[in-house]
């Protein structure tokens, strides 16, 4: 860089420039003061060259310049264009090829965090579950910061860690990055904004982080508003929503008037129109339609009816309730569960429910409200074409690109489910034997459950676990590895990334016991993930040698042949019952308002051109495949 030829600063002075001080801005060593036109320079300047013509939509064409605006303190890269800058830009490093127009007032203050380290009391609105976010948090390291607080020692140590990795974060000016585009913007306060970023419309940003890059830039849209925020790349906040104190992970949308206070979302999470406070959104979880609450709860692969509330409103010291729905469950339209509750994995609530259930150890269930009680069918999700095709689409709807910071398990069944399920066939057979001989229903946690519900639950809960140890047995030498140990014994989700207790804990007490880098953290999380085949091969090994009562090794051709004869009979059940779900989407009952102007000959066709059939839908197709 160089300083300003005398030469140069007449011509910037014609052209209608001034500086408080002109040895103070420097410039690129070709530099040329052609498009630099109505500009005023204040602090440490530093220009590059502009000799591009940028091309618009619609055809129009811009040469890259700095135009009609105000800099302080300012680097300025490359072929950027900077046109109609009602205030000014302050303390900002600009990358090449930024496009910045029609926006009141972008500036940086000294030492600013950019949204790094805001405590965001998720969980509970008085807090006590407070996360500090910063720019590459992930999902589990989010889970034990904001569930594991009765490990004081654990909690400190990650904070200082996490003040610590914030620290080498934080660039010592605000950034706008390389290709990025701000347009008629408001107010941009203490953000710094990725490489490709697009920030068009937003009507304020205030203390925040915009992690964008090439392959998956950030898009921020009209109408946005947004205070103490991080997002993370390949993710779109737009239409005017509203974020305070909150952290969007990879691959998010969160659109159409959406307004969340003091929530974290990870990988791939949506919120529109709703409202979100407190929440902790583990991957995938999903809230579309307008009057639908999510409070001070833990969701992961969860999918929100119009109109569910969850409410935290039977304190009498404050809003402390909270709620925990387990990872794949989902309500209908116009639910409601008072908190405290918690709703087992893979669940379904239809109705209202303020008896707090408590239903973990009964996971893929139906809730159901009926006459104002909440009556319970125990595994009858297990057989939901609905439940099936969420699972099947989660994968194919991954948004990410490039490096995954959220480590992510899909598996319907797995060991932490399963070992839900088996928990659930010890408190269903107790439920039986304590029964009353004469009594059709039983209780349990406030909710109702009739007596051949409790039978029907045991025998789908006992063909899932057939199903899933044939499944790993089946895939052995895929699943086996030497070198990992455990597996056997409790499991936890840790809001997506699903894992042996046992490991989890040793990696708390690691943390603990000394000073682990974020970084570190984080990459053992994700070798938790690694390892996710071979610990559930332990965790079915272990389950099948105590009902062998004989180590794996040791089975016989007969044993394995039993076990595969279990499970494909299971599977063979769960699938005619899948179909048998799925066929009512193909029932007259499901044509009402089909060939609205004919017979049933034309409501049929009318059916058929605009549905299909039955045996031709892609779901039946592959279910039928796996039966054959």
């Amino acid at each position: 860089m160089r300083q300003l030829q005398d030469k140069e600063i007449a011509t910037l002075v014609v052209y209608g420039c001034s500086a408080e001080n002109w040895k103070e801005v420097l410039v690129d060593e070709n530099f040329t003061a052609d498009f630099i036109q109505n500009v005023h320079f204040s602090g440490n300047i530093t220009l590059g060259i502009f000799d591009k013509v940028v091309e618009l939509p619609g055809g129009v064409r811009k040469h890259t310049g700095i135009f009609n605006c105000h800099l302080h303190n300012c680097s300025v890269g490359n072929n950027v264009y900077i046109n109609k800058i009602n205030n000014y830009i302050a303390g900002y490093d600009i990358g090449e090829d930024a496009y910045i127009e029609n926006t009141d007032c972008i500036v940086a203050e000294k030492g600013s965090l950019f949204g790094n380290g805001t405590l965001v009391a998720c969980m509970i609105e008085s807090g006590g579950r407070e996360i500090s976010i910063f720019n590459d948090l992930s999902a589990p390291l989010a889970y034990i910061m904001t569930f594991y607080r009765h490990d004081k020692t654990l909690v400190q140590a990650l904070e200082k860690s996490i003040k610590e990795h914030i620290e080498k974060l934080i660039p010592e000016k605000g950034t706008i990055g390389k290709c990025s585009k701000i347009v008629n913007c408001g107010s941009i306060k203490n953000v710094c904004i990725g490489d490709y970023s697009r920030v068009e419309g937003a009507l304020l940003l205030d203390n925040g982080f915009i992690v964008s890059n090439g392959a998956a830039p950030v898009v921020v849209g009209a109408g946005v508003m947004a205070n103490d925020f991080i997002i993370q790349s390949g993710s779109s906040v737009t239409d005017a929503a509203m974020l305070t104190r909150c952290f969007v992970g990879q691959g998010c949308i969160i659109s159409k008037q959406f307004s969340a206070i003091d929530s974290v979302f990870f990988a791939n999470c949506q919120g529109m129109h709703g409202e979100a406070v407190s929440v902790f959104a583990g991957p995938y979880t999903v809230s579309h339609h307008k009057s639908t609450l999510m409070l001070t709860s833990l969701y992961s692969f969860m999918n929100a009816g119009s109109g569910t509330n969850f409410s935290n409103h039977m304190y009498k010291l404050g809003p402390v309730h909270q709620g925990v729905t387990e990872r794949g469950v989902k309500t209908s339209s116009s639910s409601y569960i008072m908190w405290p509750a918690r709703i087992g994995a893979f669940s379904a609530v239809l109705g209202r429910h303020k008896g707090n259930p408590d239903i973990q150890h009964l996971p893929f269930s139906y809730l159901m409200e009926n006459n104002g009680e909440s009556n319970l069918l125990p595994g009858i999700n297990l057989h939901s074409a609905g439940t099936i095709r969420d699972v099947q689409k989660w994968p194919k709807r991954d948004l990410r690109k490039g490096e995954k910071i959220d480590p992510v398990c899909f598996d319907f069944l797995s060991p932490y489910s399963i070992s839900k399920a088996m928990k659930g066939i010890e408190i269903l057979k107790d439920l039986l034997v304590n029964m009353d001989p004469e009594a059709n229903f039983v209780w349990y946690q406030n909710c109702k459950i009739k007596r051949s519900s409790v039978r029907k639950g045991i025998e789908l809960y006992e063909m899932a676990i057939d199903s899933f140890i044939a499944q790993t047995v089946v895939n052995t030498a895929e699943t086996q590895n030497s070198n990992v140990t455990s597996g056997a014994g409790e499991w936890v989700d840790l809001a997506g990334l699903m894992a042996p207790k046992n490991e989890t804990d040793a990696l708390c007490e690691r943390i603990a016991g000394g000073e682990i880098p974020v970084e570190t953290i984080q990459q053992e999380l994700l070798q938790l993930f690694k390892n996710y085949r071979a610990f559930s091969f332990n965790f079915v090994k272990s389950l099948v040698e105590s009902r062998y009562k004989k180590s794996f090794d040791k089975l016989t051709e007969k044993d394995k042949n039993d076990i595969l004869k279990k499970g494909k009979a299971a599977e063979t059940a769960f699938n005619d019952l899948i179909l048998r779900d799925a066929r009512k989407e193909f029932s007259s009952t499901s044509k009402t308002g089909f060939g609205i102007d004919g017979d049933d000959a034309v409501r049929d066709a009318d059916f058929e051109a605009t549905r299909g059939t039955f045996d031709d839908h892609p779901f039946v197709v592959e279910r039928k495949k796996l039966i054959n």
